[in-house]
């Protein structure tokens, strides 16, 4: 069966880049200070793997569609890409220094296994660090108001906080921690609310090709209606007060580290 991601249009490359603070974000969590091989579960096209491998922190990247990796071979041959999932990950025992994964636990068919499997693949006092967002924090994006059906199904689909926390520790993970992510203006990676601060965004076809919710081609009338209405909204200025209506205090998107400790 074919990744998801295999049908996401060809515009994911152009605006799908890797934003120098979830970087540095990245990099200070998984704290890589040993040399050694660490590896990015989820890696898409390789754009987050590709800036933190280097010569001592070696990165290999894992992803279930093939598509994605052929671009990320492309354009970065001097990193090792491999075919598999989280629950089927082709590395050996105990062989990865630490592992980050942005935006790919709503991509998992099993959290408990893929977590399981991390543990597995991991060396002890190893760091994980996962990005990504709970259906209590994108409840409160405003993009509910304009595409509620696109957005109840992408809810869905996203793990709980106490879900994922849950799976971590049947595999063994002992102790975890979050970090409240908050969309900044200067985003430079075009995932789900890029647009949050700054609406027009979403009237680019580009941006929402590389964006796996409105690529879905299960809701297209509700999105091109709720395109027509927010480009009436922002003209008249009417999306200032729709946007006041969703301002909370939960953050858009989490870090949740752990280690694995034996």
């Amino acid at each position: 069966m074919e990744a998801k991601y295999d049908h996401i249009g060809k515009g994911y490359n152009n605006t799908r880049k890797a934003d120098p603070y979830l970087l540095e974000r990245l990099h200070y969590h998984l704290n890589p200070i040993k040399e050694g091989l660490y590896l990015d579960i989820g890696c898409g096209t390789g754009n987050y793997t590709s800036q933190l491998h280097t010569k001592e922190t070696k990165f290999v990247g894992i992803d279930p569609s093939q598509k994605m990796l052929d671009k990320a071979q492309q354009k970065y041959p001097h990193i090792d890409w491999k075919l598999g999932t989280a629950e089927n990950i082709p590395l050996e025992d105990n062989s990865i220094e630490g592992v980050i994964g942005t935006l790919t636990l709503h991509h998992w068919n099993n959290l408990e296994k893929g977590f399981s499997e991390l543990f597995r693949v991991m060396k002890n006092y190893a760091n994980v660090v996962f990005f990504t967002s709970t259906p209590k924090q994108m409840k409160g994006y405003w993009l509910n108001h304009y595409f509620p059906k696109m957005m109840e199904a992408s809810i869905k689909q996203m793990p709980a906080r106490s879900q994922i926390i849950s799976a971590m520790e049947t595999a063994g993970f002992k102790n975890m921690y979050a970090e409240r992510y908050t969309i900044l203006p200067d985003l430079k990676d075009s995932f789900l609310y890029v647009g949050k601060q700054n609406p027009k965004l979403y009237l680019d076809e580009n941006i929402r090709n590389g964006i796996s919710s409105f690529s879905h081609l299960t809701h297209q009338e509700e999105i091109q209606k709720g395109l027509i209405q927010l480009e009436k909204d922002i003209a008249s200025g009417a999306i200032k007060s729709i946007m006041k209506q969703y301002e909370n205090r939960e953050g858009d998107y989490l870090f949740l580290l752990s280690q694995k400790e034996i």
